[in-house]
């Protein structure tokens, strides 16, 4: 008789040690209450909340949650509830218990985040992974990377985003930046305190940040293992979340929050390893370079770049941050040594930086593009070309690579015809994935905007 993946978790739960850790934790610190999460395909933290007494149970028996929830319960234009609909099945969460963290702003509270499957009960395919859980779909898509090249990816994030609030205002002479300026740290001295403490106490090695430009900062953790720093990404935004309650200020992810300011991006910079051995660099080479295997992997994921754009621009406000020229956001798909212009930049010998991933990015989907473009590029000896010089801004699209989408519609129509990238996800979620920010994109087609309304209001006669 097979034993089902949910079967498998519960057991390992079960027999594990990790479930006494995080009962220990709750006895250490009084932890009363529990947050059980999971994430949805745009980047949603959902779940459900029980006393932390329940922990024992739920850890082998999980928690139900409406299907629906993966699509942050999104209805359609005509009504249709996304994700299956009100009748579809409930998914069963289990925790993931080696995420179990207490809380550091409130201690009754921890969290733990989730995998998701197909209840037990049904009779075709009962406990099987469910298709749209993203955190699930990066675990199976780098497992099984790692399976036939002997690779794992490791990474790390770049979040910019926004912070908003009474005396928060930058000040810099006009035509200058106020970027890099210690004095705009001070002044927003307790969010950088608080975000840094937050984050180190649930795990994350802050190593550094920067004022970036008006209102924006960006506060960096260590690189690891891909599917660690995508949990990361997600703690990482639930702190500033918290902080931002705390101080009574605004944090927002929004990728591009005004005309003429730098857009929030979340590049992402990774590396390859196989048996401890970075293989992006040349050994014994000094200057910058990228090896073979590296160019490869490289070829591959400016190949797919077009297609992974709904992942990576995934709402319809990441598309100006791609309009706004001059603005440190790549206008085409490109690489180029140290060119801070480019879509991939290699930026140090052994890392490359991938510059289109934006704030408001599902790590866990984007991670796992990122990794079946570099393996398909890997397989097919996929050739980058040389490293674009100067700034991309200037001249044409290299014609081995498509053009990047420039709005959300077209880059669903990029996603729909790349088929590593759809097979990688699956059908189930890249369905769901194309209806949900097609009905996102019709939504804004038929929205008339204040520009429009300023543009044209007195326009005629």
């Amino acid at each position: 008789m097979s034993t089902s993946a949910l079967d498998q978790h519960r057991q390992e739960n079960a027999a594990g040690p990790h479930l006494a850790d995080a009962l220990a934790k709750i006895k250490k610190y009084g932890v009363k209450y529990v947050y059980y999460q999971s994430v949805s395909i745009t980047g949603r933290v959902v779940g459900k909340v029980m006393p932390a007494r329940h922990l024992e149970r739920v850890a082998v028996k999980g928690v139900q949650q409406h299907r629906t929830a993966m699509a942050n319960l999104q209805t359609t234009r005509e009504g249709l509830l996304l994700g299956g609909g009100v009748h579809a099945a409930e998914y069963t969460a289990v925790p993931d218990l080696d995420t179990f963290a207490v809380l550091p702003w409130d201690t009754s509270f921890a969290r733990v985040f989730c995998r998701l499957y197909e209840p037990d009960h049904l009779s075709d395919g009962a406990g099987a992974p469910y298709a749209c859980d993203a955190r699930g779909v990066l675990k199976r898509v780098h497992s099984e990377f790692t399976q036939r090249t002997g690779l794992e990816m490791r990474t790390g994030c770049e979040p910019e985003m926004t912070w908003k609030g009474e005396g928060l205002q930058a000040r810099f002479r006009p035509g200058s930046s106020p970027a890099y300026h210690i004095e705009h740290l001070e002044r927003n001295r307790q969010i950088v305190k608080k975000v840094i403490d937050y984050a180190e106490a649930l795990g994350l090695d802050m190593i550094e940040g920067d004022y970036e430009d008006e209102f924006q900062i960006e506060l960096n953790f260590m690189y690891d293992h891909a599917d660690l720093t995508a949990d990361r990404l997600i703690t990482y935004r639930q702190v500033c979340k918290q902080v931002a309650r705390e101080l009574d200020i605004e944090a927002s992810f929004m990728p591009k929050p005004a005309t003429g300011m730098m857009g929030n991006g979340c590049h992402h910079n990774f590396s390859l390893w196989r048996d401890g051995v970075n293989v992006l660099e040349e050994p014994g080479v000094t200057e910058l370079n990228l090896s073979q295997e590296g160019r490869h992997a490289l070829g591959g994921l400016l190949l797919h770049s077009a297609g992974a754009m709904l992942i990576n621009g995934s709402t319809v406000n990441s598309y100006k941050r791609y309009w706004d020229a001059g603005q440190f956001a790549p206008s085409k798909i490109n690489w180029g040594m140290d060119n801070k212009t480019c879509t991939v930049r290699l930026s140090a010998n052994g890392r490359l930086e991938y510059k289109l991933p934006d704030a408001a990015v599902n790590p866990y989907l984007s991670h796992a593009v990122m990794i079946a473009a570099c393996e398909d590029g890997l397989k097919n000896a996929t050739d980058p070309g040389e490293p674009d010089q100067g700034s991309s801004y200037e001249g044409t699209q290299d014609a081995r690579f498509p053009e990047l989408p420039m709005t959300l519609g077209d880059a669903i129509t990029a996603f729909r015809r790349d088929t590593v990238i759809t097979s990688a996800l699956g059908e189930e979620l890249s369905t769901l994935l194309v209806d949900y920010h097609a009905d996102e994109w019709a939504r804004f087609c038929g929205h008339v905007t204040d520009w429009e309304r300023s543009t044209y209001w007195d326009d005629a006669p």
